[in-house]
């Protein structure tokens, strides 16, 4: 596959609907899934005379995420209105942050265990505090159109979360958002359900390329909406690389020579299209919300709330690969299921005393059951303790890995303990002389057999393991295997 001729650049803006229970600037709820219009008041819907304040819990999340991403948290912050109308923003304004954010800089390392990238970091431009607007809603039917309007929404905490123009791929950008999910589902800071509208994705994107003269120069940046999975926001950053490429070979247009766009994404066609030009800040024609006060941090405040994060993603898969020497795939697995997930494994882990064992227990087995079972590690029926107990047994040649899994199954289906399985499956610790001579009796009726192995052919032992199976399911294939070529050496 030949290398393209442009390298992309990518800058992402992720809006993030904290996990507060009340909105930014009023008491109205933020739940989910209410009658349209019941979660609103006179603050909410912009009602002349009404004052808002501020949720104390939203900025106490806020801070936890900004200080989780290594950003500086400003002392001193304020509010300010973004001016702009939209149907659904009925006070003409949104209550946001401009040039005194509370929190800036940071960064999120992000990796690739395929081996598409290098590790790198993707720096943070700022994090700042603002009021999400309604939601319009539009149901077009033949020869006409119904648009209504949604305002439980309006009010609602959101954190924005600005990147870097850091990313050179679409798939480091997922990566990025992977990574960026994972660590405000470890905060509690957001459950960023994409399709309740909890975790929102614009991305920037344009193009550098060099002329016939080794001048570097760069097409107009586009800003993509409406993309409602990181699935999506890979195939759309894909999409407009190829179409701003072949828009510039048809019209030379470079960065600057047109207003920024904005365009939308087409899950269905695969395809973006043009919405409007992107304003510039001085169109939203910001100033100080005078009806909100400065907001101050100290320094010791800041120390409390780094204090209190616990364990972040990054650091949890380095202790995991240094502690128990699985890989860095394997690591991202496990991390990447939650927090309870990792607290098993370890449990698991430090229980039977190999790490590695455990590690493909829980991928293989355990991460099964749960998603056949449609349960979560905190309701699985086997405790890590339990699970250790027969990691053991297999270790030490007790049962193979077919006759575990088989025990496994019936304790999660059953919801009975280690000995009790094994007794219902019938399964019994076979006598290191009875099983030598059933060994013996193997070797002596298949000269064929013997006559394969002794002359290199190493595969012929199966036939041996296959046969004592059958005369006795509770063998160890592999203890089968090693007295049968112990026996056969001899002769």
């Amino acid at each position: 596959m030949s290398e393209a001729p442009y390298t992309i650049v990518i800058g992402l803006e992720v809006h993030v609907q904290l996990a507060t229970q009340s909105k930014l600037f009023c008491g109205c709820s933020t739940r989910f899934g209410a009658p349209p219009n019941t979660q609103t008041c006179p603050i909410c819907t912009g009602m002349p005379g009404t004052l808002p304040v501020m949720n104390r819990k939203a900025f106490e999340l806020a801070v936890r995420t900004a200080t989780s991403l290594d950003c500086q948290i400003a002392t001193f912050t304020k509010w300010d209105r973004k001016q702009y109308y939209y149907p659904d923003l009925p006070k003409g304004y949104q209550i946001s942050q401009f040039d005194l954010p509370f929190s800036s800089g940071g960064f999120v390392e992000i990796s690739d265990a395929k081996g598409r990238f290098e590790t790198k970091r993707v720096g943070i431009i700022r994090v700042h505090l603002e009021e999400d607007a309604g939601k319009s809603m539009h149901d077009e039917k033949a020869g006409e159109a119904d648009s209504r309007i949604d305002l439980n929404r309006a009010g609602t905490p959101l954190l924005e979360i600005v990147s870097e123009p850091d990313m050179r791929s679409p798939a480091e950008a997922k990566a990025y958002l992977e990574e960026l999910k994972l660590l405000l589902t470890y905060l509690g800071v957001s459950d960023c359900n994409m399709q309740e509208g909890s975790l929102r994705v614009d991305a920037n994107v344009n193009l550098h390329l060099a002329g016939e003269n080794g001048e570097k120069f760069a097409t107009p940046i586009v800003e993509i909406k409406n993309m409602n999975s990181f699935r999506a926001v890979e195939r759309a950053l894909t999409y407009e690389a190829q179409r701003q490429y072949e828009v510039w070979q048809e019209t030379g247009k470079r960065l600057g020579d047109v207003p920024k766009q904005t365009r939308g994404w087409d899950d269905t066609a695969n395809v973006t299209h043009g919405q409007r030009h992107k304003e510039e800040s001085s169109d939203y024609r910001y100033f100080p919300d005078p009806d909100l006060v400065p907001v101050t941090v100290t320094a010791e405040e800041v120390e409390r709330v780094r204090a209190e994060l616990g364990e972040l993603p990054a650091q949890m898969r380095k202790r995991l690969e240094a502690t128990y020497g699985i890989t860095p795939y394997d690591s991202d697995v496990l991390v990447n299921q939650g927090r309870q997930l990792v607290t098993y494994y370890v449990d698991l882990a430090d229980t039977c005393g190999d790490g590695k064992i455990a590690s493909n227990w829980v991928q293989q087995d355990v991460l099964r059951l749960l998603k056949e079972q449609n349960l979560d590690i905190e309701s699985f029926p086997v405790s890590a303790w339990s699970l250790a107990d027969l990691l053991k047994k297999i270790k030490a040649g007790e049962l193979d890995t077919t006759r575990g899994r088989e025990v496994l199954a019936v304790m999660v289906s059953s919801g009975v303990s280690l000995d009790v399985a094994m007794k219902e499956l019938g399964i019994e610790k076979v006598d290191e002389s009875a099983l030598y001579d059933l060994c013996r009796k193997l070797v002596e009726a298949n000269p064929k057999l013997v006559a394969d192995v002794k002359a290199g052919k190493m595969q012929a032992a199966g036939a041996f393991v296959g046969q004592a199976k059958k005369a006795n399911p509770n063998v160890n294939p592999g203890r089968v295997r090693e007295i049968c070529l112990e026996l056969i050496a001899a002769l």
